[in-house]
This record gives C-alpha cells, structure tokens and sequence, in this order.
C-alpha cells in the first residue's frame, strides 16, 4: 500500500511561486521589447533617397541611389523587348515610349515568349530613370540587366521587356 509523503510545512511555497513568476514576467516584458524593436518600421528607412542635411549614412539593408540628378526622358535610351508572344506589342509600347519623349534604341524579340510578367531592367547607374520608366509604364518589377551581352543592348541603358 502507498502511502502520501509528508510534506513539511516549512518550505517557502509561496516565496518560490513569487520569485519564478517575477523571472517569467520579466522574460515576458524583454521578449515583447525585443520584438516590438525588430519588427517596427525604420524611421531612416523612409528618407533614403531623399537628400537632406541630416541622412548622408545609406541605411542598411537598402540599396543606395546614385547620387546624380535625373536624367530627362529625352536622354534615356531604351530598348523594347517582347517576351509575351503578342505580335506588334514591342513596336506599338515602342510608338508609346517615344510619345512619352523617350529615345528608342529598338523594338525586337526577347528569346523567350513566356514571361509572365512585364519588368523594367537596367544597367548600373540608371535605377532612377528605369524607375521613372517603370511608373511611366505601370511596371512593378525593376531589377538590373543580367546574363545580356551589351552589343544586345544597342546603346540602350533600359530594357522594357515586355510579359503577359
């Protein structure tokens, strides 16, 4: 037969209840400051690229912006590219471009037909316009020119490679 163990009234129960939810509560508080740090928005983050007095350190994790002025439409070269498929797309958004006052270096093909969506790629030195080109156009997806030889390019510093 088992017998319930005497425990003896003089252990602190209380005292060690106290003491290990105070740890626990003060766990709880440095974790909640912890988080709340990592996962609140960066005050600097929102004036990289605006030129004040006051942000000349490039934030970190974010790309600094050259620090040249924009160049104006009429200087920016770019090459139109069709990569949907749809006959004629790269010449009528070619007609649209230089409408818009936009130097074209061509409108062609691009080597693939199935690209899902449209984009905007530059070469180094010209995010700001490939940008402008992009909210011009109503492209989301702006990212430097990879794996293009430049004699593909024609002189141009913007690719708009057109998708579906």
């Amino acid at each position: 037969m088992q017998h319930a163990e005497h425990i003896s009234p003089s252990f602190p129960w209380r005292t060690a209840t106290f003491a290990v939810a105070a740890v626990a509560a003060v766990e709880l508080v440095a974790l909640i400051a912890i988080g709340g740090v990592r996962l609140a928005p960066s005050h600097q983050a929102k004036h990289v690229g605006k030129s004040t007095a006051r942000t000349t350190r490039p934030v970190r994790h974010v790309a600094a912006v050259p620090s040249h002025p924009l160049r104006p439409r009429a200087h920016v070269r770019v090459l139109v590219m069709n990569g949907n498929g749809v006959s004629g797309a790269a010449s009528s958004a070619a007609q649209r471009l230089e409408v818009e006052g936009y130097r074209i270096g061509g409108a062609t093909n691009a080597p693939r037909h199935d690209y899902a969506r449209s984009m905007v790629l530059y070469v180094p030195g010209w995010i700001k316009e490939a940008r402008r080109l992009a909210h011009d156009t109503g492209v989301r997806l702006v990212a430097p020119v990879d794996g293009m030889r430049p004699s593909r390019l024609r002189g141009s510093k913007i690719v708009l490679l057109l998708g579906s």
